[in-house]
């Protein structure tokens, strides 16, 4: 099996931003673990503060990846060129986040790309990403 996690924007300061929210642990260490766990899947981890990048990394594996995982950061709740994104590709998707983010601002209670997407994980921490592997692991 073959996933590709994409992170968003900001999601580059994990470990260092809002440590109340996001925890303490960047995620390059988290995506070590990550692949330790799960040997059997190959994994691919890219992470953008520019939408055009993110869309381009959705077009370049979401036909030939079994799944991606997308953390789009802000751009959840603003990117319709995401969400297209996503509706053209043939790998399925699942959102997650860090923080749950309908305990936040209101602006961040509406998700622009969750209606495209498999399913949405939000407040788990960066064991949201662990729960988005297994989902791909269950359906198989």
């Amino acid at each position: 099996m073959k996933i590709l996690i994409i992170n968003g924007p900001n999601l580059n300061l994990l470990g260092i931003r809002e440590k109340n929210i996001y925890g303490s642990e960047n995620f390059e260490k988290y995506f070590e673990k990550l692949k330790a766990e799960f040997k059997e899947i190959h994994f691919v981890y890219f992470q953008s503060n520019i939408e055009g990048e993110i869309i381009d990394k959705i077009h370049e594996f979401g036909f030939s990846f079994d799944g991606i995982i997308i953390n789009a950061g802000a751009y959840t709740h603003t990117s319709v060129a995401i969400r297209d994104a996503i509706s053209g590709v043939n790998s399925t998707t699942v959102e997650v986040h860090i923080s749950n983010t309908l305990t936040r601002e209101d602006f961040r209670h509406k998700s622009i790309i969750g209606p495209v997407c498999k399913g949405c994980i939000l407040g788990f921490g960066l064991g949201s990403y662990k729960l988005a592997v297994n989902s791909f692991i269950e359906d198989k």
